[in-house]
């Protein structure tokens, strides 16, 4: 029968000869975390390998993701569909094992980390999500969302801004399922981190509202006594109240000799005189990626997590009798389908906007979307980092997750952007919701890491953006986007839609919803916009992402692209020159991505190559648009930062005007 330190070893073997076979990576933790990570996968964690989507499977993450090996060992060793192989390929192209965790690449994983603290976000929204799911679904008796989610921390993930928002967040919620296990090594990379991080981190997280779990005399738990490790997990897991933080004092590089509690065992292999040196030290006689038959059979969590499985599906199946209709809506929300009547219902309120033609700033348009389909997407939960009234993203069936019960939806983030938007990614993939989270356009720039993270995972998360530009006025340039559109076009699988009017604002919502396991950014206005008249196959191409909005009666001889609330500056352009005799069409481009992704056919009707002379309009950097306009294009813009008055004046100063966009069509025209 295996020891727990021999099956300990098997990890920290694999993580040796993983990062020694790639010539690179981070052994260090692996090693150091080893023992806690047996404890944990051996005798908590509640997870089936042969169906790593289990719905109430327990959620583990890696925040420390840089010790990825850690990780792989575990999921090999427990019996998920990642072979021997791919741990002797580590980092390598084509095999499912990279730098650092990826969610969608590597079964078993929930969530990509590696950028530090990002992953204790993630585990927040997590944990949020478990506890407003189980408030909807579960009924006395029948407790079919009830699962914890566990979160591996290191020093750099609390040194980290990010875990200071969310820990103090899921301290106020009191999210009593989450626990965190805290790698307190003492090292990073470089070297011992008492010189820059003497935090009292039982104190503050105790600051929190946490339960923090340590060991006698309150020190830390010691990392590599199991039995210990097993108590304060159970310790931390008897209680609902609170989150939960376990202090665990570890070695980093346990077992290697002349490398254990230093940081050169942190981001380098080895080498492979001290790997061999650790073998002999740990005991452990195996050559590399060599795991005896009995180890294996004692790693292996299918038998446990098939029977855990079954017995959940035996009580969803009671669920189900008992309460049909619930069942069958937890069903469709963890499956991601949208309700039947999701596509005539949005298409009909579309088309009711058009008629009506509301003159509105588009946050107000946005708002007015979410109360059109809130009713319809149980599955809806949003929140803003304090800024609902100015983002208006509190709708009418809007309920605080603190106080509203079952029918809780809305979360008041307050200040914390980068931490709400992470929290974002978790909840979405949990499963079972649509998130979306607001502030200004402006701060972006804090949660732009984990919109970057959004796209990357990726993640079904809306992230909503007002005050898009100079239109905002008097607050000046501090508040005043400029570089922020182009910034959040440049990040490959992003959506970004900027409205014209109300129903280009309702539509990039739609589109936003539908676009299952992939994110998307709205950017919304201060200022009324006008409404644009259009025919139904205009309506229809708002989707396209970029459509002919402004056609003249001749053949054009140049194009206004536009979007936002410059729209309407393009179409006045337009007008002025019909006027002069010089025909012009405007193409309205509400997100630049959707309308790449078209056929070339469609693209090029749009916008003819044939049809060089082109001006962009857009208040904001103007370099983004030379993709569009080429060389003998002209655009009309923001090259500096902007200034503090009235958005009359700004637009004045700046050249946004119809007249300066007539004078820049001529001159390319000439």
């Amino acid at each position: 029968m295996t020891t727990r330190r021999e099956r300990a070893n098997a990890i920290r073997a694999l993580a040796m000869d993983g990062v020694e076979a790639a010539k690179s990576g981070h052994p260090g933790m692996p090693m150091g975390m080893a023992d806690i990570a047996e404890v944990l996968w051996g005798d908590f964690l509640h997870h089936n390998p042969t169906n790593p989507h289990w719905p109430n499977r327990d959620r583990f993450v890696l925040s420390n993701g840089h010790g990825s090996m850690l990780q792989y060992a575990l999921l090999h060793l427990t019996g998920y569909d990642l072979g021997i192989e791919d741990l002797k390929h580590f980092r390598q192209l084509g095999y499912r094992t990279a730098g650092h965790p990826e969610y969608h690449h590597t079964p078993g994983v929930e969530t990509t980390t590696g950028p530090l603290g990002q992953g204790l976000a993630n585990a927040v929204g997590f944990a949020i999500a478990e506890e407003v799911l189980a408030a909807r679904f579960n009924r006395p008796g029948h407790d079919i969302v009830d699962h914890h989610t566990f979160v591996f921390v290191g020093d750099g993930c609390l040194m980290e801004g990010i875990s200071h928002e969310v820990s103090s967040l899921a301290g106020t919620l009191k999210l009593g399922k989450l626990v965190a296990i805290y790698d307190d090594n003492g090292i990073s990379i470089d070297g011992e981190v008492h010189d820059w991080f003497t935090d009292n981190t039982a104190e503050r997280f105790r600051a929190y509202g946490w339960n923090v779990v340590v060991g006698a005399d309150d020190k830390p738990v010691d990392g590599h006594d199991g039995e210990a490790i097993k108590k304060a997990i159970a310790t931390a897991t008897s209680q609902n109240e609170k989150p939960s933080l376990i202090i665990c004092k570890t070695v980093i590089g346990f077992g290697a000799p002349n490398k254990e509690g230093k940081e050169s065992s942190h981001g380098a292999p080895l080498g492979a005189d001290e790997v061999a040196a650790a073998r002999k030290q740990l005991g452990w006689e195996y050559g590399p990626f060599e795991i005896p038959q009995s180890m294996y059979d004692s790693w292996s969590a299918k038998d446990a997590g098939a029977k855990n499985e079954a017995a959940w599906n035996e009580k969803f199946d009671a669920y189900a009798k008992a309460f049909p209709e619930l069942a069958a809506e937890f069903k469709r929300r963890v499956s991601g389908e949208l309700p039947a009547n999701w596509a005539k219902d949005s298409a009909a309120y579309i088309a009711k906007l058009q008629a009506e033609g509301p003159v509105v700033a588009s946050r107000k348009a946005s708002q007015m979307a979410l109360d059109a389909f809130g009713p319809l997407l149980p599955e809806l939960i949003g929140g803003s980092a304090d800024l609902a009234p100015s983002n208006l993203t509190i709708w009418k069936g809007s309920k605080n997750i603190a106080t509203g019960g079952a029918e809780g939806n809305y979360i008041h983030y307050g200040v914390r952007e980068f931490g709400m938007s992470a929290i974002s990614n978790g909840i979405a993939l949990h499963g079972g919701f649509v998130p979306y989270d607001a502030t200004f356009l402006v701060f972006s720039d804090y949660a732009r890491n984990a919109v970057r993270m959004s796209c990357l995972i990726p993640a079904h998360a809306i992230h909503v953006y007002t005050h898009d530009s100079i239109g905002l006025g008097e607050d000046g340039p501090t508040h005043q986007p400029v570089e922020h559109l182009g910034s959040l076009r440049l990040i490959p699988n992003n959506r970004v839609w900027r409205p014209a009017d109300a129903v280009e604002s309702a539509v990039s919502w739609k589109k936003a919803i539908e676009r299952a396991g992939n994110p998307s950014c709205l950017i919304f206005s201060r200022q009324n916009l006008k409404h644009n008249p259009r025919t139904e196959q205009q309506l229809a191409d708002i989707e396209k992402g970029g459509y002919v909005l402004w056609e003249p009666s001749e053949k054009f001889k140049a194009i206004i692209i536009a979007t936002g609330s410059e729209v309407g500056i393009a179409v006045e352009a337009a007008q002025a020159l019909g006027d002069q005799g010089i025909p012009v069409r405007v193409v309205s481009m509400p997100c630049t991505e959707e309308f790449d992704a078209q056929p070339v056919e469609y693209r090029e009707g749009v916008l003819p190559s044939w049809c060089r002379a082109r001006v962009a309009v857009e208040a904001a950097s103007v370099d983004f648009w030379s993709k569009y306009v080429g060389l003998d294009g002209a655009t009309i813009g923001m090259t500096t930062f902007g200034a503090s008055a009235p958005i009359d004046k700004l637009y004045e100063h700046f050249g946004i005007t119809t007249p300066k966009v007539v004078d820049a069509v001529k001159s390319v025209i000439k």
